[in-house]
């Protein structure tokens, strides 16, 4: 998703459809067409055999509107536009904490570094039991409940009554809300001595500042290669997608370039003094990486500067506006299509008005053997592109991958998405790890001690079953054959990460992220000079 915001003011008296329609016009004349639509209004406001909603018509009308024009230009009502700029703008204001609900009561499964929740001293394993003098444990309480009691406006307060174990007595919190960050970048270590690991989840403002933190520590431990995960980050900001693609790039080299109908041309450049211009970059993507995701990995493809592994990405190439209406709610509209360095155009082609077959490529691809066989991508020749150093690469349908590795399906199993289904990996790990928190950091108190050492044995496999089984996932012997490695060693990385982070989390599970794999192995070979990709 490439957004910004346009406000427009000054029309209040106008229908939001007839704004709307003001808006996507060259003049300033209202067409014939939403003339056809207010004279239709006033026949059904005068002969209807019932009242009719004015307003719920007015919203249906710039709903099917929008919808006529392509995927990815959507309306927003007013009560959604905050929470969907939230995860873009990187901060929200609240209490700072991720809570889990665990056997009917909030639990605190982590506190936000500097938030003001950590600085009160609210720990992980705490259990919320009220909320301002309000008994929220044992009533059936919601996620979306949680989240309206303890979010609120910076310098509101709240009060929490927190059972914790081995106190005696309940504790009482009076907290002050604050802005809380939302990092986007999930997670920053080191994979081998050389060899560093940064995924970054979605381009939000404070992602390239976060990108460039995490690189410098890594630096500091020696860091002379780098692994950048992509995969499913489905994208974010235009000129964020710039400034980390900007990290790599030097010599004033053009990142991404936009053109539209009406909107202005804009071409984007490196600038000098990239934090790692030098040094082996491997970049992994799948079917979910989009939008800013594949600015970043197309311009780094198409000046040869790094090893595009995995699947084909998403393929989105549009560029959206948000313009904001007078009762609050939005529009999002394309406004422009992207281009690599090389004049492709990764947007997959869509059917404008048809959103059903746009939604059916991935279930498209999968069927037709993309995801395990690279034979089965099929671009026509009119699509094929060169990269600096005359390598083919192709555009209109996401970006190919220099080395593909096939998505691993053989451990999935009915018995696994029933676990996933029904929460039981995630309840299950947060009670283990509730239950002997202290123990564990004893015997394991660093990542790497846990990672090398910790064993799921025969004993705790047991509990695991009668959990499960205690919440209707009853023990498939034939599913546990196939998913066994990939519960265990999920149920592994969720307890690394209810006792740390989620660096974590990704450190754990990374023995089953096949393209990190095979990046570390390209990466340690030959495979960079073969193809001659810059790394020097």
């Amino acid at each position: 998703m490439i957004s910004a915001k346009v406000k427009i003011k000054g029309y209040k008296a106008l229908s939001v459809l007839t704004l709307f329609l003001f808006v996507s016009s060259v003049s300033n004349q209202i067409s014939a067409q939403g003339n056809k639509f207010s004279y239709l209004i006033e026949v059904m406001k005068a002969n209807y055999v019932d009242s009719i909603n004015e307003s719920a018509l007015n919203e249906a009308a710039v709903k099917a509107a929008v919808k006529e024009l392509d995927p990815h230009s959507v309306y927003m009502p007013a009560d959604e536009v905050k929470e969907m700029n939230e995860p873009l703008v990187g901060k929200f204001e609240g209490i700072g904490i991720q809570f889990n609900i665990l056997n009917d009561t909030i639990m605190v499964a982590q506190t936000i570094p500097g938030g003001p929740s950590e600085k009160l001293g609210i720990m992980a394993g705490d259990r919320i039991v009220k909320i301002d003098g309000n008994n929220v444990a044992n009533v059936k309480i919601k996620n979306n409940d949680v989240l309206k009691k303890l979010r609120g406006d910076k310098g509101t307060k709240v009060n929490v009554t927190i059972f914790r174990r081995n106190t005696k007595d309940l504790l009482d919190y009076t907290i002050t809300r604050d802005k809380i960050p939302l990092f986007s970048v999930e997670a920053a270590y080191m994979v081998t001595p050389e060899i560093g690991y940064i995924k970054v989840d979605r381009f939000a403002e404070g992602t390239a500042d976060e990108f460039k933190a995490a690189l410098a520590k890594l630096k500091a431990k020696g860091l002379k290669s780098l692994v950048l995960d992509l995969q499913d980050n489905g994208g974010g900001y235009l000129n964020v997608a710039v400034a980390l693609a900007d990290v790599f790039l030097n010599d004033h080299k053009r990142i991404v370039y936009t053109r539209g109908r009406t909107s202005t041309p804009e071409d984007y450049y490196a600038t000098d003094g990239g934090e790692f211009e030098k040094g082996k970059l491997a970049i992994l993507i799948n079917e979910y990486s989009a939008s800013a995701s594949e600015i970043v990995t197309g311009a780094i493809q198409d000046w040869d500067r790094g090893l595009v592994l995995g699947v084909r990405s998403f393929g989105k190439g549009l560029v959206q506006k948000a313009y904001t209406l007078p009762d609050g709610s939005a529009v999002r509209l394309t406004v422009a299509k992207y281009y690599t360095p090389s004049g492709r155009c990764i947007q997959k082609p869509y059917e404008k008005g048809d959103e059903e077959d746009y939604a059916m490529d991935m279930t498209n691809r999968y069927k037709h053997g993309e995801f395990s066989n690279a034979d089965s991508i099929h671009i026509g020749d009119t699509l094929k592109y060169y990269t600096n150093l005359k390598r083919v690469v192709y555009g209109g349908g996401g970006i190919v991958p220099d080395v593909f590795v096939p998505i691993d399906t053989t451990m999935n199993s009915p018995y696994y998405r029933d676990l996933l289904r029904k929460g039981v990996l995630n309840e299950f790990t947060l009670t283990y790890t509730d239950n002997n928190r202290k123990a564990l950091l004893t015997e394991y108190p660093t990542i790497d001690a846990f990672k090398n050492n910790f064993k799921i044995d025969t004993k705790m496999t047991d509990e695991f079953f009668a959990f499960a089984d205690k919440h209707e996932v009853h023990l498939d012997s034939t599913g546990y054959t196939t998913s066994g490695v990939l519960i265990r060693t999920e149920i592994k990385a969720l307890i690394a990460r209810d006792l740390w982070d989620s660096d974590a989390f990704f450190e754990v599970i990374s023995d089953l992220n096949h393209p990190l794999t095979k990046a570390i192995e390209a990466i340690q070979n030959n495979t960079f000079e073969k193809l001659k990709i810059a790394s020097k």
